[in-house]
């Protein structure tokens, strides 16, 4: 099992690498540091640098701002062991909720989330620009933070 460790604000050229990785449209050292700057926003990732995962509390709710795995660190439960580590340090901070958004066309995150126990609360049309292909709906998730998260 990996080691899993609290990032910092001096790690964001690091995640940004990493973020480059996982998304289209990734986010730059400036904007992961500016991020981990700011109040109730926290940050893990595994030892190894393959995955990590921003998070903002606001008073009893949590947001999944991002998480990025590495293509070649996929399917390896690491997303999701980030997912439960992240919620339960939102509870340490007084989170009941933990909500995100995730695109419709993204079927692994889905299956991530939804094998967590999130439940799909709501939609937002035209969230994510797709460029010439158009845009595409994000899904809102959410979990209750008063319930145990189901074992995967």
């Amino acid at each position: 099992m990996r080691a899993i460790k609290v990032v910092e604000a001096t790690d964001a050229a690091t995640l940004s690498t990493i973020h480059a990785t996982a998304f289209d449209a990734p986010w730059d050292q400036a904007a992961i540091a500016g991020l981990l700057g700011q109040a109730g926003v926290f940050g893990l990732a595994d030892a190894a640098a393959d995955a990590f995962i921003l998070c903002r509390v606001v008073l009893d709710e949590a947001e999944i701002l991002t998480l990025a795995v590495r293509p070649t660190a996929r399917r390896k439960r690491l997303g999701a062991r980030l997912v439960e580590d992240a919620a339960a340090t939102a509870v340490q901070f007084g989170a009941e909720r933990l909500f995100l958004e995730v695109a419709e066309d993204n079927a692994p995150a889905r299956a991530l989330y939804e094998g967590l126990g999130f439940l799909q609360t709501g939609r937002r049309r035209g969230y994510y620009d797709r460029g010439v292909e158009g845009a595409v709906d994000a899904l809102l998730f959410t979990l209750t933070l008063t319930q145990p998260l189901p074992t995967a």
